[in-house]
């Protein structure tokens, strides 16, 4: 069973206060969309989840809703696409396992760059590619961790219109049943692809619903769209 996650406290990196203090709880199982204005503590709380950033100082906890410990279950897809640019897209998707010592996958690898559409670009190096193709490369990587816990950065931010859309609905299928965490500042990919929403401000937090359906909900389906007209008001509210 996947945990559902638990932020309480606040969160300062030396005298700077970087997220004020919160209660939020992610549902274990189920794809949970974080949205706010910029500045107001998204990605640190994915940060204080991933335990990556040691200079995060939370007053507070950050733990799964199961006891255990975090630790080897998460994974982060972060806003910069972290690739290694001396090697291969192919060696980059399995780089984490190379660096645990973990026997690596390659035909796995290669079916997820497949996946994601860069089955020509297996051999290249990420300094040959766009950002888009960069940013789907560096989803194949975080899908290739297969880890219970997904945490998502502005994952689809750097894609065109339709790369978004595929990219979104494989990201659906692949993490089905995954515990996700998912910061976007895009109302329409909140509404498609959140079974939870949060709106983080500077007042706090709020629990918005979401459309009825499963997701990836069709982008042009009325309730869809009425939903991110709502999230779009209340984000200009914020603003």
């Amino acid at each position: 069973m996947t945990p559902g996650l638990r932020l309480k406290g606040s969160v300062r990196s030396g005298p700077t206060m970087l997220l004020r203090p919160i209660d939020l709880t992610v549902p274990g199982g189920a794809w949970t969309c974080l949205l706010g204005p910029s500045g107001v503590g998204k990605s640190t709380v994915l940060h204080c989840f991933s335990g990556l950033d040691p200079g995060l100082r939370l007053q507070g906890e950050a733990r799964a809703e199961d006891g255990r410990s975090l630790a080897g279950r998460v994974a982060l897809m972060a806003q910069a696409d972290m690739l290694a640019p001396w090697l291969s897209l192919l060696d980059n998707v399995m780089l984490g396992a190379r660096l645990r010592r973990e026997r690596a996958e390659p035909e796995r690898a290669r079916r997820l760059l497949h996946a994601v559409g860069l089955e020509a670009e297996v051999e290249r190096k990420p300094q040959a590619l766009s950002g888009g193709q960069r940013q789907r490369a560096a989803l194949a990587r975080t899908l290739y961790e297969d880890r219970p816990v997904i945490l998502l950065d502005e994952p689809f931010s750097a894609l065109d219109v339709g790369n978004r859309a595929r990219m979104q609905s494989l990201a659906a299928g692949a993490l089905k049943g995954r515990t996700v965490l998912h910061v976007t500042h895009d109302p329409a990919e909140a509404a498609r692809l959140g079974e939870h929403l949060l709106l983080l401000t500077a007042n706090g937090l709020c629990t918005l619903s979401p459309p009825e359906g499963a997701i990836p909900r069709p982008p042009d389906c009325p309730r869809t769209l009425a939903t991110t007209g709502e999230l779009t008001r209340r984000l200009m509210e914020t603003a």
